[in-house]
């Protein structure tokens, strides 16, 4: 499989582009390489293409965020991936191929067929499911091509009718002064179709209302605000037309322990004040199982140890961040006789020390000052 261009290249543009600016360059891109201009010619097919998957992610804030910051690998982690064919393109594009071609001359309004509306659907993960990914199985209430009919919505046998308001346009024409103006057919509703012998399944829409089961494969290392695409799992399109997209909107729900920071993950460990001091071997929990960890002696309120490759994985390559332990020192509230002995011993040592320091320290003052 060939290599992805980058966007920018594509487009002839440079990273800091805008909006008005990325628009412009693709309606030009667009004119030039139109598979109607260019009959035949697979090299402007492919053009044309790549230059409509390029404009789809500059032009979405949040695609192109998640290009900038991690390239086409982030992009595959969000489920998108590109355009089915050029149905879709002119569906998503219409309103600029209309402002080449006038209403009725591109291939979106010869067909006639408009692309169903898309579906969001909003899932919770836990927060090892987003962190390793999963596979599970959603169900959708939308809207699906009728099978009695096959979308067209005239009952087996039969055809619809090319509308005789508007000969089929879809739109008619009135005269105002010297202005003519174009509304969409009445009769018709747009369609340039009528049907006499509606589908008895659908009464004559082309559609039925259906709960649909759809496979989900979220990746791994997705967090709240992720969103994923699942290509023609939309409404279906009117008319036969192709259908829309469902997007997975992802929130990820809290973890106990763990804390998450982009690909790192930080846990607060709590130790004694004498293992801070002696040091020590622990286990702690990680998000594969649990692992052995030293204490260095001396160890303050605050220290971290940092875990690398035991973090959450990157939608971008894979690799993962690292585990990063904040140790805490808890000071114990109920000390027997012995205990409290041995800590007026040690505090009896440890106040000569401090005092020796406070005197150094004055005595050096004063000597400065002298």
């Amino acid at each position: 499989m060939a290599e992805k261009r980058d966007y920018y290249e594509v487009l002839g543009l440079n990273r800091r582009a805008n909006e008005t600016e990325i628009k412009a360059t693709y309606r030009k891109l667009a004119l030039k390489f139109h598979p109607d201009r260019n009959p035949g010619n697979k090299d402007a097919e492919e053009k044309f293409k790549a230059a409509a998957e390029a404009y789809e992610v500059l032009r979405d804030p949040q695609k192109r965020s998640i290009y900038d910051q991690f390239g086409h690998a982030g992009l595959e982690g969000t489920g998108f991936s590109g355009f089915g064919g050029f149905e879709d393109i002119f569906s998503s594009f219409g309103d600029i191929f209309e402002d080449f071609f006038g209403i009725g001359g591109s291939r979106r309004s010869r067909s006639r067929t408009q692309r169903g509306a898309d579906l969001r659907y909003d899932m919770k993960l836990s927060f090892m499911e987003a962190a390793f990914g999963t596979e599970t199985a959603i169900e959708v209430e939308k809207s699906e091509a009728c099978q009695n009919c096959h979308g067209s919505g005239s009952a087996p046998g039969t055809t619809p009718e090319t509308c005789s308001q508007c000969r089929g346009t879809g739109q008619v024409s009135r005269s105002q002064g010297f202005f003519t103006v174009r509304t969409t057919c009445h009769v018709c509703r747009g369609s340039g179709q009528t049907i006499s012998s509606p589908c008895t399944d659908c009464r004559g829409m082309g559609q039925v209302q259906t709960r649909k089961k759809v496979a989900v494969k979220i990746p791994a290392g997705v967090d709240t605000g992720s969103r994923l695409r699942l290509t023609g799992e939309g409404e279906a399109g009117p008319h036969g037309g192709p259908p829309g997209d469902l997007y997975v909107f992802i929130h990820v729900e809290p973890h106990e322990f763990f804390e998450r920071h982009d690909t790192d993950v930080i846990c607060r460990i709590p130790i004694s004040f004498v293992q801070a001091a002696l040091g020590d071997s622990i286990e702690i929990p990680t998000l594969t199982g649990k692992k052995m960890i030293e204490i260095k002696k001396g160890t303050q309120y605050g220290d971290i140890l940092r875990l690398h490759g035991e973090g959450i994985p990157s939608l971008r390559n894979g690799s993962r961040g690292s585990q990063i332990v904040q140790f805490s020192i808890r000071t114990p509230s109920h000390l027997n006789k012995k205990q409290e002995e041995l800590l007026r011993e040690f505090a009896k040592v440890e106040t000569g020390k401090l005092s020796s320091k406070i005197k150094n320290i004055l005595k050096g003052d004063r000597l400065s000052a002298v």
